[in-house]
């Protein structure tokens, strides 16, 4: 049985339309204009125990709003989903001790305290062990690379070191499903390698189910087999980001040196492909999937190849151009 379950889960605000200007205003007072937002429509996935999930989309498109409902914080308009065999919005006590809502831009943790006295008053709140508690802050610390920082006081902590405190909040009673929304938003490329080392190693050693919201795709592909992408809060996608190359990138990128600097003409390679980069002896072209071979066959008949180099087109790049749809 999935640990989460979603069915149909969509989620309307209603917004109030202001006219402008005063006139506008006193108008509002005896007759208002409302606008619905479908932030949520119609969702349905499913994840099994231990997976970790990526889950992607431009913004504005309900990943967060999903995530809140399936945290408990928000109720759906229509539709049902169950995690941990809970309903979220129901909020019972047994499960709001099985998970974690990481949001990479709000905070958990007390502004003017040090981590530490934060960590110990969440510890308080779930009712974990001192030996665990010193235990696991420890070892997620060390982990982390913020043991010297536990007695610091937040407000002084750079946004990495704030964001891996949150982290520690968020799993130190060990919870069996984790939302991470952004949790790399805004950090330097080290402190985003090392919170991304740390994840992949708690999900393999407590085999928990982690769903993670990210703009950054080095993120998804270094952590997700599978992902979801979402739009217009609609699924777009659901499968192996392998996947997403064979299905939304219909050609490849063919790279060739020659002998001559002169020797690639862009002119004659134009009815090969699409040039999109070129250099000294060097040419970069954009070629159909089923014209790969013809292609570098003609290419290797007729230029003075040195080298020849085909691979797929970055998945940094498919992604971009699916937004932008």
């Amino acid at each position: 049985m999935p640990v989460i379950q979603v069915n149909g889960l969509t989620k309307t605000f209603r917004t109030y339309k202001k006219q402008p200007g005063f006139a506008g205003a006193v108008k509002g007072l005896f007759h208002r204009t409302y606008e619905q937002t479908i932030a949520v429509n119609n969702v349905s996935f499913a994840i099994e125990s231990g997976e970790l999930v990526g889950f992607l989309g431009p913004n504005g498109a309900g990943k967060t709003t999903t995530l809140k409902m399936l945290a408990g914080l928000l109720y759906p308009t229509h539709g049902d989903a169950r995690v941990l065999d809970y309903v979220p919005w129901e909020r019972h006590d047994g499960y709001r001790r099985q998970f974690a809502l990481v949001l990479g831009q709000k905070n958990q943790l007390w502004w003017d305290l040090p981590a530490r006295e934060s960590l110990e008053l969440n510890s308080k709140i779930y009712g974990i062990p001192a030996d665990r508690f010193e235990r696991t802050v420890a070892e997620m610390s060390e982990l982390l690379a913020v043991k010297d920082k536990l007695n610091v006081s937040v407000r002084e902590l750079s946004l990495g070191e704030r964001m891996k405190m949150e982290l520690i909040a968020s799993l130190l009673h060990q919870p069996k499903v984790l939302f991470l929304d952004e949790p790399t938003i805004g950090l330097d490329v080290v402190s985003q390698k090392i919170v991304r080392e740390f994840l992949r190693r708690y999900n393999q050693t407590h085999q928990t189910t982690i769903l993670l919201t990210s703009h950054y795709m080095a993120d998804i592909q270094a952590l997700c087999e599978r992902v979801i992408i979402i739009d217009h809060g609609k699924i777009f996608f659901d499968g192996r980001l392998g996947e997403i190359v064979d299905r939304f990138a219909d050609f490849k990128l063919i790279t060739i040196q020659c002998d001559g600097a002169d020797a690639c003409s862009t002119e004659s390679l134009a009815k090969y492909g699409e040039v999109v980069e070129k250099a000294p002896g060097s040419i970069k072209l954009k070629v159909k999937r089923d014209r790969v071979i013809p292609a570098c066959k003609a290419l290797l008949d007729e230029l003075p190849v040195r080298d020849i180099d085909i691979e797929e087109v970055p998945i940094e790049d498919v992604i971009r151009q699916i937004f932008a749809r």
